[in-house]
């Protein structure tokens, strides 16, 4: 118990040292307590300044780093409009960023806390909230004014000479589907969908899907200089047709068809020259997380010329004549059948 007692003691005593000790630079901080206060604002208002001027500078450094090594320019006529409104958007958010920042840390600087200067609350002023509230507010509403139009314009009813093509998806690939000769798409019913025989579940009564073409390797093919029409659905969960090349953009819902027009500018021949890469591709990717395989579904977008189109569209064999061609005779049954119709002809004689 006296051991307990004297180890008490000694820690009870080192921390009335250490409160001594405490105390003592208390009494060294609050004799400095004006001088050091004033260095410390200093201090902080200067490096506030440096950050201010090494953000802006990392920021024009960034935009010369990355200037022109991003996306290519649009490849659809209504990209280029999605561009020009991302850039007019750009403008007005940097300048009022750069003003605000501007403003903010000038005000950190200028009107630092010193011994002749105390702080003042302003705590309300009815003029500059009107202000400051009713600017952005129509700043704000013309931009979504110019993204409503051009949203519209894609959205609206294509053209009459559009192709037309559907694209749905599936975990986790993109089926595509060409209407034939007659232009026209068939009906679909889920009910009909078979993994094997039917993967977009064909309605086989309907003459229009007679013709139709389901491009086996998931390509989407295009013409140039000529409007396109997608049908977009799904066959299992949300998806989202992801253009970027094109700029466009269309969520693949289960149960609701979306669609969207859009008119490719460069064949993917020219884009690869433009690009100075031979191995440039259109991609069509899934712009939502759709499950454990979302990284793998993608495909690729050929845009050609209209004579190379119709060549490949020659080439295609329909869904239809894929699945139900008649079956084959079995090796050795006409032979078989040739020589029962030679004993008959014996036998009759």
């Amino acid at each position: 118990m006296s051991g307990f007692i004297t180890i008490v003691l000694i820690l009870l005593v080192f921390i009335i040292i250490y409160q001594i000790g405490k105390a003592g630079e208390y009494a060294a901080v609050l004799r400095e307590e004006a001088k050091s206060k004033a260095a410390t604002n200093r201090t902080i208002a200067w490096l506030l300044v440096a950050f201010f001027i090494l953000g802006m500078y990392g920021i024009w450094k960034c935009n010369q780093l990355f200037e022109g090594k991003m996306l290519p320019p649009s490849a659809s006529e209504q990209g280029v409009n999605y561009d020009s409104m991302f850039t007019v958007t750009l403008i007005v958010t940097g300048i009022v960023f750069f003003a605000t920042q501007a403003v903010l840390f000038w005000f950190a600087f200028r009107y630092q806390s010193t011994e002749k200067r105390t702080a003042f609350y302003y705590p309300h002023n009815n003029k500059l909230e009107i202000i400051w509230t009713t600017v952005p507010a129509i700043a704000m509403a013309a931009l979504v004014a110019i993204g409503l139009r051009n949203w519209l314009n894609v959205t609206s009813d294509a053209p009459k000479d559009a192709n037309i093509v559907e694209v749905v998806g599936k975990q986790f690939n993109w089926l595509i589907r060409y209407p034939g000769k007659d232009g026209v798409l068939g009906k679909r019913d889920f009910r009909k969908i078979n993994d094997a025989t039917n993967i977009l579940g064909l309605d086989w009564n309907d003459k229009d899907n007679m013709d139709d073409i389901i491009a086996q390797n998931g390509e989407l093919h295009l013409v140039v200089n000529k409007p396109v029409k997608l049908i977009i659905g799904s066959r299992d969960v949300i998806h989202d047709v992801g253009l970027p090349h094109f700029r466009m953009k269309m969520d693949a819902v289960p149960g609701i068809v979306t669609t969207m027009w859009f008119t490719p500018r460069f064949t993917t021949t020219q884009m690869k020259e433009m690009t100075h890469n031979p191995d440039f591709v259109y991609e069509i990717s899934c712009d939502q997380m759709c499950g454990k395989g979302h990284y793998s579904m993608r495909g690729t977008v050929i845009v050609e010329t209209q004579a190379e189109y119709d060549a490949w569209m020659a080439k295609q064999q329909s869904y239809y004549a894929m699945n139900n061609a008649p079956a084959a005779p079995a090796a050795g049954a006409e032979q078989q059948e040739q020589k029962t119709d030679s004993v008959k002809a014996v036998t009759m004689k």
